[in-house]
C-alpha cells in the first residue's frame, strides 16, 4: 500500500507539471490569433482596438530574434525569420524597445504575447552575416558569436543516420531529430551549455512579460531535451509557468507521435486540418471532425487551427483564398469545444516564398484599417471578418460546456454549448424552426453585432436566420459578455433583480455619517466583449501620504457598492464589486473578486440604456444606451473640498487626458479644487461625463 501510494503522489505531481505548461494566462479567454509577419508597433495598436475589446486571448507573433537577412527574386522571403542568428531581440518586425512596448501594451488590455520560437537550429549552410541586428555568423563554419555557439554545439555527422546530414527519413526518430532539417544547422539541445542558452532566451522574454512560446519544429528535438530547458525556464513574473504549444506535425506518417510531447504543453494536432477541410462544405462531416481513432491528441492536448502559415503554402488547408469555406471552417472551431484555438492573420501572396507587403527598403509596411474595419496596405486579416472575429466572444463564454442537440438537416447545421450558447450555420441563406437548448428569452447574434435577434420560446426552440444572407451563421449565449450590445435574455417573465430596471436601491445613511451615495455615469459606445471600469481618488501631486497600496494610501477614497443585482446583466459587476474597498488609481485590490477568470481592472461599471424592454434599464439613465453607471457610497470626508478625480478604463485601455478648458454643467457642479487632465466628479451627486471629452453634467441625487 505505501509503495502504491508513492507511485500514486509520483504520478498526481507529474499531472500537475504537465498542466502548468498547458494555462495561457489569459484570465479563461480561449482564442489566439497569429498576427504573421506584424510589426510589433502595429501589434501593439492591434491589442488596443481590436483584440482587447474581442476578448481575444493573446497573439502569436512571428519569431522575434535576430535572423539572416536573405535577398532573393526582389523580395525578402518571409522564411528568413526562420533562420536565426542570435537571440537578440532585433528582427523584420522592430527592436527590443518595441517589442517590450508592445508586450505590455497589450497585456494591459488583457491580450498576451505568446512568441514563435526557433531553438531546433540555427540559420541554414550557406548562410554568412551580417544578421538583423547587426551580428556576423558564418553558417559553414558553425559560428554564431551572438549566442555563442560554435561547432562543438551542434549536432555531429557522425550522429546522423543519414548519408548527407539531413532529415530525409521520417520512419526513424534519430534521423529526424540528430539530422539538419533542410539544411539548417542542427543544434545539440541534450548539452547543458546549449538549455543554458535557450533558456536564458525565454527567460529574458519572460521577464519582459511574454506569457509563453509556440515551438517551432519541436518534433526533431528529443522530448526529454526540451523538458530539461524547460525546467531551466522561470515562473511569469505574475505566477505560474509560462504556456506551450509545440509544433508536432504527425498525420500517421511517421515515428514521431504528439503523445511524446503531451508533458511539454499542448501540441499543434494537424489531422484537424484535414478533417475541418473536409467538413467546410459537407457540413454533416463536421460530426466527426475529432477521430481518436486516427490518433488525434485528447481536446486537452490538442492545439488547433484551421490553417497556419506553412500549410498555407505547402498545401493541405483551407486559406484566406477559400473565402466562405474557409469562413465556415473558422467559425465552427470556435463554436465547439475540441482543442484550444488559433486563428490565422495573412497577407496577400502569389509566391510561395513572398514575405510581407513591404516598402522599396523592404520594410515591411504599416497595416492601415479601412473606414468599415477591413485592413489594407496588402494585409488580409482574417481575424477581422466577423464569423471569425465575433467567435471570441462566444468560444469565451461557453468554454467548459459539452456540445449538445448536434443537428444537420437540409443543409443546417445547429448544436448548443450545454445551456449557455446555440451556434448554427449552413452554406447559403436560412430560416429555419431549431432547438436551441437555451431559456425563454431574446437574444442578440454576436456574428452580425446585434443585427438580429434570435427569439427563444418555452420550450427551448426559436425560428433562426442568419442577419445576412452574404454571412449564414447565428451565435447567441445566454450571458452577457460585457459591452455594448448585451446578448444575454432582455425580458423574458420579468427580471429578478434586486435592483429592479426602472427603480433605485433604497438609500440608508451610513451611521457614521461620512459616506454620501455617489453615482458616476460614462458614456462610451462599446461593443460585445467590452468592460469599462473607473480609476480614481486624489492625485498623488496634490496630497502627502499617497502610496502605490489603497488599502494605505492618502490618495484612496473608500467606498461601498450598493446592492447586487441578480439578472445576467449585473453577473460580471457583481462578481467585481466584491473586495472593491476603495476608488483608487492601483487597479485590482487584494481580494477583489474575479468573473469567468478575468480579474478586475479597477472599480468596475454596469451597461444601461433608457430604454424599457432591456435588461440595461436603468431609471437614473434619461439620455440613451452605453452609458455606464458607478452606483456607490463615498467617504467623502477624503474627498478634496468634496471633489474626487478619475479617468475610466475599457478593457484595460486607459482613457485620454480631459481637455484642459473642460467645466462640468448643473447649478451643483461647483468649482474643482485644482486643475487636472483627469475628471473631476463631486461627491454626494450624480457626475455624467463622456468618454475622453471634457463635457460634464452634475446633478443632485433623486429623492428615495
Amino acid at each position: 500500500m505505501f509503495t502504491l501510494l508513492i507511485a500514486f503522489a509520483g504520478l498526481f505531481a507529474a499531472g500537475q507539471a504537465a498542466a502548468a505548461y498547458h494555462d495561457p494566462h489569459c484570465d479563461g479567454r480561449q482564442v489566439i490569433v497569429h498576427l504573421f509577419e506584424w510589426k510589433w508597433t502595429d501589434i501593439a495598436k492591434e491589442c488596443e482596438r481590436y483584440l482587447g475589446p474581442k476578448g481575444f486571448c493573446g497573439v502569436q507573433t512571428s519569431p522575434a530574434n535576430e535572423h539572416a537577412i536573405v535577398t532573393t527574386d526582389a523580395m525578402r522571403p518571409w522564411w528568413e525569420r526562420y533562420q536565426p542568428v542570435s537571440y537578440k531581440l532585433v528582427s523584420r518586425s522592430g527592436n527590443e524597445a518595441q517589442f517590450k512596448d508592445m508586450v505590455q501594451r497589450c497585456k494591459n488590455v488583457g491580450v498576451r504575447i505568446f512568441v514563435d520560437v526557433v531553438v531546433n537550429h540555427m540559420a541554414g549552410l550557406g548562410r554568412v552575416g551580417p544578421g538583423s541586428g547587426g551580428s556576423q555568423f558564418n553558417s559553414d563554419n558553425l559560428d554564431f558569436p551572438g549566442v555563442p555557439f560554435s561547432k562543438q554545439n551542434f549536432n555531429a555527422k557522425s550522429k546522423c543516420p543519414s548519408g548527407d546530414g539531413n532529415v530525409n527519413d521520417y520512419n526513424n526518430p534519430a534521423n529526424v531529430r540528430n539530422c539538419y532539417l533542410v539544411g539548417l544547422t542542427d543544434l545539440d539541445q541534450s548539452q547543458s551549455y546549449v538549455q543554458d542558452k535557450i533558456a536564458g532566451f525565454f527567460n529574458h522574454m519572460i521577464d519582459i512579460g511574454v506569457a509563453g512560446f509556440r515551438v517551432d519544429a519541436a518534433k526533431h528535438m528529443w522530448p526529454n531535451d526540451f523538458k530539461a530547458i524547460q525546467g531551466k525556464t522561470k515562473n511569469l513574473p505574475e505566477g505560474g509557468r509560462p504556456f506551450f504549444y509545440q509544433e508536432v506535425i504527425d498525420r500517421n506518417d511517421g515515428a514521431i507521435k504528439v503523445n511524446e510531447y503531451f508533458d511539454l504543453g499542448y501540441v499543434t494536432e494537424f489531422r484537424y486540418l484535414q478533417k475541418v477541410r473536409d467538413g467546410a462544405n459537407d457540413l454533416g462531416r463536421l460530426g466527426g471532425v475529432y477521430d481518436p481513432g486516427w490518433g488525434m491528441a485528447p481536446s486537452d492536448q490538442a492545439f488547433v487551427f484551421v490553417d497556419n502559415h506553412d500549410t498555407q503554402r505547402g498545401g493541405g488547408s483551407l486559406t484566406y483564398k477559400n473565402g466562405a469555406e474557409f469562413t465556415r471552417a473558422n467559425a465552427f472551431t470556435l463554436a465547439y469545444n475540441y482543442g484550444f484555438t488559433r486563428v490565422m492573420s495573412s497577407y496577400y501572396f502569389n509566391g510561395d516564398a513572398e514575405g510581407p507587403p513591404h516598402n522599396s527598403d523592404y520594410s515591411t509596411k504599416d497595416v492601415t484599417i479601412k473606414s468599415d474595419g477591413s485592413c489594407g496596405n496588402g494585409w488580409v486579416c482574417e481575424h477581422r471578418w466577423k464569423p471569425i472575429g465575433n467567435m471570441a466572444a462566444f468560444r469565451n463564454y461557453v468554454a467548459g460546456t459539452d456540445v449538445n442537440n448536434w443537428k444537420y438537416e437540409g443543409g443546417v447545421l445547429s448544436f448548443s454549448r450545454g445551456n449557455k450558447g446555440f451556434f448554427a450555420m449552413s452554406n447559403n441563406d436560412f430560416n429555419k424552426n431549431i432547438h436551441t437548448n437555451l431559456p425563454a428569452g431574446e437574444y442578440c447574434d454576436l456574428i452580425s453585432e446585434c443585427g438580429t435577434k434570435i427569439k427563444v420560446d418555452g420550450s427551448g426552440n426559436a425560428q433562426v436566420k442568419p442577419a445576412s444572407g452574404s454571412d449564414p451563421f447565428v451565435a447567441i449565449i445566454t450571458g452577457d459578455v460585457g459591452g455594448g450590445f448585451h446578448p444575454g435574455t432582455v425580458s423574458p417573465g420579468g427580471d429578478t433583480n434586486t435592483q429592479a430596471p426602472g427603480t433605485l436601491p433604497p438609500y440608508h445613511p451610513p451611521a457614521d455619517g461620512k459616506f454620501v451615495r455617489t453615482i458616476i455615469m460614462m458614456q462610451k459606445q462599446t461593443v460585445s466583449g467590452q468592460d469599462l471600469f473607473i480609476r480614481g481618488g486624489i492625485d498623488h501631486k496634490h496630497r502627502s501620504g499617497c502610496t502605490n497600496d489603497a488599502t494605505t494610501s492618502a490618495c484612496a477614497i473608500p467606498i461601498k457598492h450598493l446592492a447586487d443585482g441578480t439578472s445576467n446583466h449585473f453577473a460580471g459587476v457583481n462578481a467585481w464589486k466584491k473586495g472593491d474597498n476603495f476608488l483608487d488609481w492601483y487597479g485590482a485590490e487584494s481580494g477583489q473578486g474575479s468573473f469567468h477568470g478575468r480579474k478586475a481592472q479597477g472599480t468596475p461599471a454596469f451597461w444601461s440604456t433608457n430604454d424599457k424592454s432591456n435588461a440595461g434599464y436603468n431609471a437614473l439613465n434619461t439620455y440613451g444606451p452605453h452609458y455606464w453607471i458607478i452606483d456607490i457610497e463615498m467617504d467623502c470626508s477624503r474627498a478634496k473640498d468634496g471633489f474626487f478625480e478619475f479617468k475610466a478604463l475599457l478593457n484595460g485601455g486607459w482613457e485620454g487626458d480631459v481637455p484642459a478648458s473642460s467645466t462640468c454643467t448643473g447649478a451643483d457642479a461647483g468649482t474643482p479644487p485644482y486643475s487636472s487632465k483627469n475628471h473631476f466628479g463631486r461627491c454626494g451627486y450624480v457626475n455624467v461625463f463622456h468618454w475622453g471629452q471634457g463635457t460634464c453634467e452634475v446633478l443632485r441625487l433623486p429623492s428615495s
